[in-house]
């Protein structure tokens, strides 16, 4: 179960945060909050997807289930990482989160085909691209306290438990 847990909490931590980001982004430089989220559709639409502004179901949906889908991958080798070693301080899990936030910057930027790649740059600023990858280090690192916490909260009930049937 902790595997589990730290998986779905991470995923969802960074789902959040670059969802949030990237939609912040988008409406501080002038653009509309979709324009990033439909961006992210260009593995199937082409460049085109990244001057789409309106929520529709071909953009939109597809992008925002790519970056779900992103966010489940990243998540869960993060998640799987912190499951298999001792709890962290709030310090050590931004550090480890930040690390796999550069990894997964290096990766979606600068190692696979610029068809897979987050779309992004597509309707936001270099500068905002960075922001967001940030943004899901730091949904990762949320997500891995929350999980730690749930466990440490489920450790607790277990030992009253187990003092209450003795």
């Amino acid at each position: 179960m902790p595997l589990l847990r730290y998986a779905l909490f991470c995923s969802a931590g960074a789902a959040l945060a670059t969802s949030a980001a990237i939609m912040i982004s988008a409406r501080r430089e002038g653009r509309s909050h979709w324009a990033p989220v439909n961006a992210t559709s260009h593995w199937l639409w082409g460049g085109e997807a990244g001057t789409h502004d309106e929520a529709d179901v071909p953009h939109t949906a597809v992008g925002a289930a790519t970056n779900l889908g992103a966010s489940l991958f990243w998540g869960s080798l993060f998640g799987a990482f912190l499951s298999s070693r001792p709890p962290r301080t709030p310090a050590a899990m931004l550090r480890d989160a930040s690390a796999a936030g550069a990894i997964a910057g290096l990766v979606d930027y600068a190692l696979v085909p610029k068809r897979l790649t987050p779309g992004w740059e597509l309707a936001l600023s270099n500068r905002s691209v960075v922001i967001s990858m940030a943004a899901m280090a730091l949904g990762l690192a949320g997500g891995g306290l929350a999980a730690q916490k749930a466990d440490d909260d489920e450790l607790a009930r277990r030992r009253r438990f187990t003092r209450l049937r003795h």
